[in-house]
């Protein structure tokens, strides 16, 4: 009987800080090889699809548009039917026959309009099944990054859950830092390294590289599988939608004038011992949603209802609710995202400058990404050690600024980082008039693309107030 009870007691426990290298290395891997890909995107469409720069920009935009869409998608089909660990795994795998099917598109020709010749006075339109191909692989990588994205992190903090460990805490918040920071070295290598690789040895290589690095964390993911705690689907209510459970609910009551002012008996709660007894009385118009008509028609045996789309919880409401108050703050990250896609243009624009750092060392166009990376970086450190102990000491609060104000200061920046874009390629547009390239828009105009470094500088500070502080 004591043989049986040590047995039981020695076998290992699942889950842990051994898991994390699986878990990190996965994302690490994942992020060189897809920001890799597309940060040098727009030159590779423009090159072997002869697309405009307006068209690949747009193109680009969709497929970023898809990719966060899909975050959606993979958030509810994971927590709502196959689990955090085979979305990462799914998504995974998807990534990678998207990479090797764009990886496809330099190895043959076919696949390809290339660049016109010299020799050439009409330039060979794509062909739709071109265009099919190469969509197929966008398509593969979003749908990829939207389940691999919003699953992994929480994968990860899903080892260490432990409500009985003091420390628990402490080690899951610690889990999130070394999480983001494995996350900006991975998007520093990516637009370094993997560009670099790209611009130096062409796009077979450049594309081959991120294929192999996307392999590796498929197999480091799946390497790590007998060692992860895997929670279930379904153990948890999926938030997203129960949001729109509470919507379709809400709207389904319009007709019913009746909201009562008090008394959590005609309010539904679950589970029952739940703090959220009387909705709020802010949009009113939504405690529809957790009001109970009908006790027998509404309520199962147990007290949970027995259709949630007609019937939500006080504490689902209160959920939209807050949703829908943070809606106007958080549409501001919309001209966030404006800024960041018309500075793709930036690429196009360093492309035809002086790239030199040094004598022989030539800085790939989309690297310039990096100044941004390493702005921000800066940024957080300096505002995290430097500026909050000061400003605390002033406003009395622990981080120095409100949230707020934080979101108006990269506003704020990030319109003083377009105006002096704007500054810039008026300079540089001036010079190759005055050099005589005004029909020539691919033409070397002697100017340092250092010029860009300030207007990128400006961008990461926005970005870093904006969203990387917003608390």
């Amino acid at each position: 009987m004591r043989t049986e009870i040590r047995q039981v007691e020695e076998q290992p426990r699942k889950g842990g800080l051994r898991t994390m290298p699986f878990i990190i290395v996965n994302e690490s891997f994942e992020m060189i090889a897809t920001y890799g890909l597309q940060t040098n995107m727009l030159i590779y469409l423009m090159t072997f699809y002869n697309m405009s720069a307006a068209t690949a920009t747009t193109i680009l935009g969709l497929w970023a548009a898809l990719s966060n869409g899909m975050a959606i998608v993979g958030a509810i089909v994971a927590d709502s039917y196959c689990g955090r660990f085979r979305a990462v795994a799914f998504g995974s795998i998807s990534t990678l026959i998207g990479m090797i099917v764009l990886w496809l598109t330099t190895m043959i020709p076919e696949l390809t309009s290339l660049s016109c010749s010299h020799f050439q006075h009409v330039c060979n339109g794509t062909t739709p099944i071109q265009l099919a191909v190469l969509f197929s692989s966008f398509g593969f990588m979003s749908i990829g990054a939207g389940f691999v994205r919003p699953c992994s992190i929480i994968f990860g903090a899903d080892q260490l859950e432990d409500k009985k460990n003091p420390e628990n805490q402490r080690r899951i918040a610690s889990y999130f830092n070394w999480y983001y920071v494995s996350t900006g070295i991975s998007t520093m290598l990516a637009v370094t390294v993997i560009i670099y690789i790209q611009d130096r040895y062409g796009w077979q290589i450049g594309f081959g590289i991120p294929i192999i690095l996307m392999f590796l964390s498929v197999l480091m993911f799946q390497l790590g599988s007998p060692l992860y705690i895997k929670v279930k689907a379904k153990e948890t209510e999926n938030l997203i939608i129960g949001l729109f459970q509470a919507a379709v609910a809400a709207f389904s009551k319009r007709n019913n004038t009746r909201l009562p002012l008090t008394g959590c008996d005609e309010y539904y709660r679950w589970p029952l011992e739940s703090n959220a007894s009387t909705p709020s009385m802010d949009f009113r118009w939504l405690n529809r949603a957790c009001m109970i008509e009908d006790p027998e028609r509404d309520l199962n045996a147990d007290g949970s209802a027995s259709n949630p789309w007609d019937l939500c919880s006080v504490e689902r409401v209160e959920s939209l609710k807050a949703l829908i108050r943070i809606l106007p703050m958080w549409s501001t990250g919309f001209m966030m995202s404006v800024d960041m896609g018309v500075f793709s243009f930036s690429i196009l624009q360093t492309k035809t400058m002086d790239r030199h750092m040094f004598p022989h060392f030539e800085i790939p166009a989309a690297s310039f990404t990096m100044f941004l990376l390493i702005a921000l970086t800066i940024w957080i450190i300096f505002y995290d050690r430097i500026l909050v102990p000061l400003l605390s000491k002033y406003t009395g609060r622990s981080r120095g600024l409100s949230p707020v104000t934080r979101m108006r200061i990269g506003l704020v920046v990030s319109c003083m980082s377009m105006a002096l874009s704007a500054i810039t390629e008026r300079i540089r547009r001036q010079k190759a008039i005055e050099e005589g390239h005004e029909d020539e828009p691919n033409a070397l105009v002697n100017m340092s693309a250092m010029w860009f470094v300030p207007q990128y500088a400006l961008l990461g500070m926005a970005e870093a107030a904006h969203t990387v502080w917003t608390d």
